[in-house]
C-alpha cells in the first residue's frame, strides 16, 4: 500500500464527474488499498477517488469506531430526514461549514470484486456517504455550506462581522 497525494480545491479533477468502474481488477484493488492508506495517514473519515486525482466512482468511508467500507460505483437510492452538521474536507483544508444532509441513506454499490450490495447508514455515517458520493459528481461541501464555522463549530468573525 502506498499513500497518494490528496488534491486540493482548485484542482480541475475535483469539479468533474467521475466515470463508472467497469473492471474490478488489480488496478482497482491497488487504488482501494492506496486510498485506505492515504485516508489513515490523513486522519480523515472518508475519501473519494477524485481526491487522489483518479476520476473513477470509488469511495472509502470509515466512521469512527467502525471498519472501513469500500464502495465501488456507489449510488444513493433512498434518503430520509434532514439535519445540519459540521463538515470539513481533506481537499479543502482548514475550512469548515454547516451543511444539511439526510439523517439516513440507503446506498447500492459494489465490492472490489464486483459483487453488488445494498446498505443503510444513519447519522454521521450517512453524512460521510453523502459527502464522499458528492465528490464523485464534482460537488464539494463548500457548494452546500449554509454557514462557515471554525474548527470548534463557532461562527468566525472577520473584522467584527460574522461571515456567511
Amino acid at each position: 500500500m502506498a499513500t497518494r497525494n490528496i488534491v486540493q480545491r482548485g484542482d480541475p479533477s475535483l469539479l468533474k464527474r467521475a466515470r463508472e468502474v467497469t473492471e474490478c481488477d488489480a488496478r482497482l484493488a491497488t487504488l482501494l488499498d492506496d486510498m485506505l492508506a492515504t485516508l489513515h495517514k490523513s486522519g480523515g473519515v472518508g475519501l473519494a477517488a477524485p481526491q487522489v486525482g483518479v476520476l473513477r466512482r470509488v469511495v472509502i468511508i470509515e466512521p469512527p469506531e467502525q471498519p472501513p467500507l469500500e464502495l465501488v460505483n456507489p449510488e444513493i437510492i433512498e434518503s430520509e430526514g434532514s439535519e445540519e452538521g459540521q463538515e470539513g474536507c481533506l481537499s479543502v483544508p482548514n475550512v469548515w461549514g454547516i451543511v444539511a444532509r439526510p439523517t439516513k441513506v440507503t446506498c447500492r454499490a459494489q465490492t472490489r470484486e464486483g459483487k453488488h450490495f445494498t446498505f443503510s447508514a444513519t447519522g454521521y455515517a450517512a453524512r460521510i456517504v453523502c459527502h464522499e458520493t458528492d465528490h464523485l459528481d464534482g460537488i464539494l461541501f463548500t457548494d452546500k455550506v449554509i454557514r462557515y464555522v471554525d474548527q470548534d463549530g463557532e461562527i468566525p468573525k472577520t473584522n467584527g462581522k460574522h461571515r456567511k
